[in-house]
């Protein structure tokens, strides 16, 4: 699968711009500011509906306009594609898959896969929870889009549960209708719990033997799940009848504060080198090797997943990163399309070897390619 071109209209600080793309290796030059990130922005959004850097659409259309636009043309098993995205000021974004308007975001992930490794992966690993589980939610959506409609199920009955907690504080009468909450919140939580193990098992394994590779055997990394509750096995009935207790155990200290304690909404994940923390014990070359580690991991586990590579979005990461962990990264481009973007020219000899393409970039617009 490759992207063949991306169409922008009043998206960012692209007026109007189309460009068609190199099947392998394709390099964006250019100072900060001139819009590098946003075509990479683009390609990630006709991904999954969404950005990489904002929750608000708004921010993706370009100043004193109404509305933009996003179509990328795609080639996968010798069939063509086309996603379209309209964005508005003032409506839900519209999706269109072949010209068919599509009613989910999450059936952009059945059609294009990508994964973007950029400087701010790495607080994944240096910051809090909440990273983390972004990176795990947006990671198992794209091999199983299912995954996405369950979250944004079980994200709407914990807010539904959690206003309800606070009514019940001036109202005690309407307790009784917790258990209404609880049971769909332990239905939906209960599935996210098994899919995110699963999910983390397989990442685990296959992280590990990159981060082997890039450290040449000198270290060892470890990642494990770290749900909000603890459970002595992986089925699905034990899993519910834990949570139910739990639910009902913090009942009334969930009323007195207003929030759910308990749920996937607070899992996280653990990520050890050598058998130590590595947010709060790893060095910073130790901390981007382990995030390098995690995106590469993501590229198999597509692959094995969908049978076919993703595409790969690298946001001006090799400046952070020594020679020997470029080389490493570059030797993922053999079977994978790759976008770079980056401030210098790219001057190492390993990724002469591959079929590139050089664009230079002022200003949201092309200036030339080479």
């Amino acid at each position: 699968m490759y992207v063949k071109s991306i169409k922008l209209i009043n998206f960012r600080n692209y007026n109007s711009m189309k460009i068609y793309l190199n099947k392998k290796v394709n390099i964006f030059l250019g100072e900060n500011g001139q819009g590098k990130t946003n075509l990479l922005e683009s390609i990630y959004i006709a991904s999954s509906g969404k950005s990489f850097r904002t929750n608000k659409d708004k921010e993706l259309i370009s100043i004193n306009k109404e509305v933009g636009y996003i179509g990328v043309e795609l080639k996968k098993d010798d069939i063509e594609k086309h996603i379209e995205l309209k964005l508005d000021l003032n409506k839900p974004k519209r999706v269109k898959i072949n010209g068919v308007e599509q009613d989910k975001l999450s059936d952009l992930n059945e059609v294009l896969q990508v994964v973007v490794f950029s400087p701010e992966d790495l607080k994944i690993i240096k910051e809090g929870p909440f990273h983390r589980r972004n990176f795990l939610d947006d990671e198992i959506s794209q091999i199983k889009p299912v995954y996405k409609n369950i979250l944004n199920d079980y994200n709407r009955v914990l807010i539904q549960r959690n206003n309800l907690l606070k009514i019940i504080q001036y109202d005690n009468k309407k307790k009784k209708m917790l258990s209404v909450w609880n049971q769909q919140l332990v239905n939906l939580g209960s599935k996210i719990i098994i899919l995110r193990k699963a999910f983390i098992n397989r990442l685990a394994h296959i992280s590990k033997d990159i981060h082997n590779n890039i450290t040449a055997g000198s270290e060892n990394l470890e990642i494990y799940y770290s749900p909000s509750f603890k459970f002595k096995n992986m089925d699905k009935e034990t899993i519910i009848n834990k949570y139910n207790n739990l639910l009902s155990k913090n009942e009334n200290d969930d009323i007195e504060k207003g929030t759910t304690k308990i749920g996937p909404h607070r899992d996280d994940i653990d990520i050890f080198i050598n058998d130590k923390n590595t947010r709060i014990f790893g060095s910073q070359g130790q901390q981007r090797t382990a995030a390098l580690s995690l995106k590469l991991a993501e590229v198999k586990l597509i692959k094995e997943e969908t049978n076919d590579y993703p595409v790969l979005l690298l946001d001006d990461v090799f400046s952070e990163l020594d020679i020997n962990r470029r080389k490493y990264l570059i030797s993922a481009f053999k079977d994978v399309q790759t976008i770079i973007t980056s401030t210098d020219d790219i001057d190492i000899e390993e990724i002469d070897k591959f079929n590139k393409k050089t664009y230079y970039i002022k200003d949201g617009n092309i200036l030339y390619s080479k």
